[in-house]
């Protein structure tokens, strides 16, 4: 291989700077002032200012009224065609198929949004009592089973991010570092991340992650279902069932 040949590509400088910007306030659940933003970036408050102004015009950025900067629903459909163009329900329709057949309860296909997953299909339990969301419906990462899985399959690139979005929305969430810590790690050891009921009270869920050959998530399959539904030895089937799914989908991705 020749000497240029090997040289790294070029990268444009503004280009990078920007993208930076974009990531780092897609990252975030509320708005960041350009001061804050050249912080925690290394960058000079004008360049800041300017690489801002132009986001904002093309529609990528939006100037909240407390002066502070925050990223657009643009942002966000330009990742959803990402995960449209991977034919992702399509490729994970039989597996979701497969695990309402075998677990009887509401199965989802999710994908990450910021620090939140949005449900991209499902197929409801035919149960009387049963867990219930609706497509499009968000939960955020660090407590539902699918948000589990997609969180520790890119724990390292998402620890910092969530560790300041902790939210308590019941007596189970895990709202402490090292305890979301020890959970991620479990997570990763047994294949699937179980979720007790951290979301919504006594609602229990499985998620598995869907990646691409890189390791990199691209949604997650997840079960969902009240606690008084969960069987003796549900837990462990439930878990095996979901993770198996999710590698099934994750093996096609990759051919894809």
């Amino acid at each position: 291989m020749s000497s240029a040949a090997a040289k790294e590509p070029k990268v444009d400088s503004t280009l990078s700077k920007g993208l930076a910007i974009l990531e780092n306030l897609a990252g975030s659940q509320q708005g960041k002032g350009v001061t804050d933003l050249s912080k925690e970036l290394g960058l000079t408050k004008s360049n800041t200012f300017r690489l801002l102004q132009t986001l904002a015009t093309l529609g990528y950025v939006q100037h909240l009224p407390d002066k502070t900067y925050a990223a657009t629903l643009k942002t966000w459909r330009v990742g959803r065609a990402s995960v449209e163009n991977l034919n992702l329900r399509e490729l994970a329709a039989p597996e979701l198929l497969y695990l309402s057949k075998e677990t009887g309860e509401t199965v989802y296909l999710a994908a990450r949004e910021n620090l939140s997953v949005v449900y991209i299909d499902k197929i409801d339990s035919q149960k009387p009592i049963r867990s219930w969301n609706t497509v499009g419906g968000t939960a955020p990462l660090h407590c539902v089973g699918t948000g589990k899985a997609i969180l520790a399959a890119d724990y390292d690139k998402l620890r910092d991010r969530v560790s300041t979005e902790l939210v308590a929305h019941t007596d189970r969430t895990i709202t402490d570092l090292s305890a979301l810590d020890a959970d991620v790690k479990a997570t990763l050891k047994r294949g699937y991340a179980f979720d007790t009921g951290e979301f919504r009270e006594r609602i229990l869920s499985f998620g598995a992650p869907i990646t691409l050959p890189g390791g990199e998530p691209v949604g997650a399959l997840g079960i969902s279902l009240p606690d008084i539904n969960l069987p003796e030895d549900g837990i462990d089937r439930f878990g095996a069932l979901v993770s198996h799914a999710a590698r099934s989908v994750s093996a096609k991705v990759g051919r894809g």
